[in-house]
């Protein structure tokens, strides 16, 4: 958890579990095929953090304003990264050791 803390703003962790959330939404429903999943959580959580970014900054000119896109663009990044990392360990901590799912 520190490391996340490192590279991910605090305010934004929370960020995680809602894409978390959306992600199995998006699993359960017909709306995404599986493998466009982590892409649709990528632009969700850039989406947010923009959101984010937008709301709680103030702008002077022009690099103020590259600043915010790249702070947006890099913490949606690596929340909805660690977002698919859950996932995944969720799903493996789920698996029995001949590699197989027993709620499959």
């Amino acid at each position: 958890m520190e490391n996340l803390q490192n590279y991910i703003k605090p305010e934004l962790l929370i960020l995680i579990p809602v894409l978390y959330l959306i992600g199995a939404g998006l699993k359960r429903s017909a709306l995404c095929p599986d493998k466009l999943i982590p892409l649709a959580l990528g632009l969700a959580g850039v989406l947010l953090s923009c959101v984010w970014v937008l709301a709680t900054g103030s702008f002077a000119g022009y690099r103020d304003m590259l600043l915010a896109a790249f702070t947006a663009v890099t913490q949606g990044v690596l929340c909805a990264g660690a977002s698919v990392y859950v996932n995944q360990v969720v799903k493996q901590a789920g698996k029995t050791d001949d590699g197989q799912n027993p709620t499959r």
